[in-house]
């Protein structure tokens, strides 16, 4: 029988299968754009062209203090190609080097280290500037939202006179999208602000794509507002981290038509959902542990018909990616009762358990992963540690009828069957 060869992400690697071709839907891709040949030019091109909001060099007065805020390595966000152009804009505007600092939001991850931050935001401005890990217990108090959230935020931020949010723009499962005030709140805010923020999730409206009438969107930016962020930079990167699309400007206004870049790139057209779908999280950093690989996963449901089998491909170097989520992990095999808990009372870490379970009630889940097979214990996952062999199990399950189709970069693109 005629087979087709599948090729996904998987860490800094790439896996491979075989397919039956006459099963085969096709694989599934972000609408690729060109990468600017020179990413720096695109930048300025953002920069100098700003949405909403003056020219960053004619917002910025010498004498303020000006806090930079950028993604940890979790995030795909090229901090290293964005600070020369930011750091460009606000030296031209008097600010010198030693009134800048860049802050990591880390929202509840861990701190990065000293090599880590280097690699993130370059040596070089780690050399200039005074760089910061966004630290969740030293914050200051500003209000609450008017769906109940505590609005507390990193005390070296709410001290600057200026504040200018970085961030990469993609689909995100519950806030709709990544980017704009989300580098506030959740990115450098309190355990409290977080949590209660992120409770909404189980409201509805709180889905990938889905801006108006989101409630984790809407208290987010509510939130943000009472600090205030001054200006974004935000990019669109391709599966290789490449610059396709950068916005810049006002909070909200530049955020918008940023997203509108990321659906139009993202929304990829299915022919019909699969009894089998392959999804890899799109490599590392996306899969360097399993609470970050899950957005592929909520998206992968998309394109699943219910009773199905998603392979799940992801390395997750780093483990499971914290002891909450793990010990919620273990109970993901009883959906029901973890989807009923996480409604009772939102918990950090447990929310990403169900998803996972909400995920186990539509369709099998096999994970194709460099976790130990123990790790998984109670979790409803089934572990390989082969694509081929994942692949031949959901086939032999669902029988000869399978239809296949493959999303190797599952994070950034939201399947809708062609109409």
């Amino acid at each position: 029988m005629a087979s087709v060869r599948i090729s996904v992400p998987y860490g800094h690697a790439e896996l491979h299968g075989q397919v039956p071709e006459a099963s085969f839907l096709g694989t599934f891709l972000p609408q690729e754009e060109e990468a600017a040949d020179d990413e720096q030019q695109l930048l300025r091109q953002a920069l100098e062209h700003p949405i909403g909001t003056a020219r960053l060099r004619e917002l910025a007065r010498p004498g303020q203090k000006v806090a930079i805020v950028t993604s940890d390595l979790t995030r795909p966000c090229p901090s290293h190609k964005l600070l020369p152009s930011v750091l460009a804009e606000l030296n031209a505007a008097g600010v010198p080097d030693a009134d800048i600092t860049v802050i990591v939001a880390l929202g509840l991850h861990r701190a990065q280290t000293p090599a880590e931050l280097e690699e993130l935001l370059g040596a070089e401005v780690c050399r200039r500037v005074r760089v910061l890990n966004h630290d969740p217990e030293q914050v200051v108090r500003l209000g609450m939202t008017s769906r109940g959230t505590p609005v507390e935020f990193f005390r070296p931020l709410v001290e600057a006179d200026l504040r200018v949010c970085l961030g990469n723009l993609e689909f995100h499962y519950f806030a709709g999208f990544s980017g704009g005030a989300k580098a506030l709140l959740p990115g450098c805010a309190s355990r409290a602000t977080v949590n209660a923020n992120h409770a909404l999730m189980v409201q509805p409206g709180a889905v990938a794509g889905k801006l108006e009438g989101n409630p984790v969107r809407a208290d987010l930016e509510e939130g943000a507002a009472m600090l205030g962020g001054d200006f974004i930079l935000n990019v669109v990167v391709d599966g290789h981290h490449r610059i396709t699309g950068a916005v810049a400007g006002h909070v909200d206004q530049a955020h918008r038509q940023g997203c509108e870049l990321v659906a139009q790139r993202g929304s990829v057209p299915i022919p019909q959902l699969a009894e089998v779908v392959v999804v890899s999280a799109g490599g590392y950093p996306k899969d360097i542990n399993m609470y970050q690989a899950q957005k592929a996963l909520d998206n992968a449901m998309h394109a699943v018909r219910p009773g199905g089998v998603i392979i799940w491909v992801a390395e997750c170097v780093e483990g499971l990616g914290g002891k909450t989520f793990e010990s919620w992990l273990r109970e993901a095999g009883q959906p029901d009762r973890v989807l009923e808990k996480i409604q009772r009372e939102f918990v950090l870490g447990g929310h990403k358990a169900a998803a996972i379970a909400a995920v186990l009630k539509r369709a099998a889940v096999y994970l194709v992963s460099g976790l130990e097979e123990g790790v998984l214990a109670g979790s409803g996952l089934v572990p390989f540690v082969d694509l081929d062999e994942a692949l031949k199990a959901a086939l032999d399950q669902i029988g000869p009828q399978a239809r296949v189709l493959s999303l190797p970069y599952g994070g950034s693109v939201l399947p809708v069957v062609a109409a």
